[in-house]
């Protein structure tokens, strides 16, 4: 399985990277959707587990493109700020929509399902 990980806070990118190579799975993060952009231009990835808020290109635009480039790339959001509001877009744009801080067992079986 091939996970890339999208977020602006540098520590929970590599903390949850690690986390995740560490049950074998195969992850790959960028900090921006420009840089995610550019990365999935040269790789293919089961499910990119995108932020829903950063500067620049945010979780749902980042989707929005990534499905015109990649419509098989499962889609997991993630959010800091877990506002109704941006739950009800977010849960319309994917089925999964999880809050930080993230559960990884939670965060495992999610990936493990969407990949079946």
């Amino acid at each position: 399985m091939k996970i890339l990980l999208v977020d602006d806070e540098k520590k929970f990118v590599m903390m949850l990277s690690k986390r995740l190579a560490l049950r074998g799975i195969d992850v790959d993060y960028a900090f921006t959707g420009e840089e995610a952009m550019a990365k999935i231009e040269n790789k293919k990835f089961d499910v990119a587990i995108l932020d829903v808020k950063m500067p620049g290109i945010g979780g749902i635009e980042l989707k929005r493109k990534l499905n015109g480039l990649t419509p098989d790339t499962k889609i997991i959001f993630l959010t800091g700020h877990g506002s109704e509001t941006d739950y009800e877009t977010g849960s319309a744009e994917a089925p999964y929509y999880l809050a930080k801080p993230l559960q990884i067992e939670k965060l495992v079986e999610i990936l493990y399902e969407v990949t079946e």
